[in-house]
């Protein structure tokens, strides 16, 4: 039973170190997009949204994707998707996508803005943390509650 107390804030902390370690990853991947100066005029392919959450009385929240299609300056052609995308670009539109050589299918279609990729990662790492350190003081609630009832 005590175990419980303890491997439950564990797997959360491992989640959200998972979290943690894929936004990091695509900031430094948008980053590097923008960082390499390489653009092309990438074309709309499809948007499409997605759902996630409206069981019982949890808000419903929508997600808009877009897929992109673009050619590099070696002639490759190159498909991704994007999450978050802006609502006024539709389908056939074309648009600025920003990649990195070594990586153009990581490529992204947003406009550089540091500024908000880092408050966006800041936001989200702070959020982290805080899920993090309640976890702890979980973990050390616990063990002091099961000390206290041990002797």
């Amino acid at each position: 039973m005590e175990a419980l107390f303890y491997i439950a804030p564990l797997l959360m902390i491992a989640v959200v170190a998972l979290g943690a370690t894929a936004v990091i990853r695509r900031s430094r991947q948008v980053n590097s997009a923008w960082s390499s100066g390489l653009t092309a005029e990438a074309r709309c392919l499809r948007t499409y949204t997605t759902t996630s959450g409206g069981a019982g009385d949890t808000m419903v929240s929508t997600t808009l994707h877009h897929v992109y299609e673009f050619t590099t300056r070696e002639g490759r052609t190159v498909r991704f998707e994007e999450r978050n995308g802006p609502g006024t670009t539709l389908e056939g539109d074309i648009v600025t996508a920003y990649y990195a050589a070594d990586h153009p299918e990581r490529a992204t279609a947003h406009a550089p803005s540091r500024g908000k990729l880092a408050a966006g990662a800041g936001c989200m790492l702070v959020f982290f943390g805080v899920i993090v350190a309640f976890c702890v003081f979980f973990i050390l609630v616990a063990h002091k509650m099961f000390d206290i009832m041990g002797s």
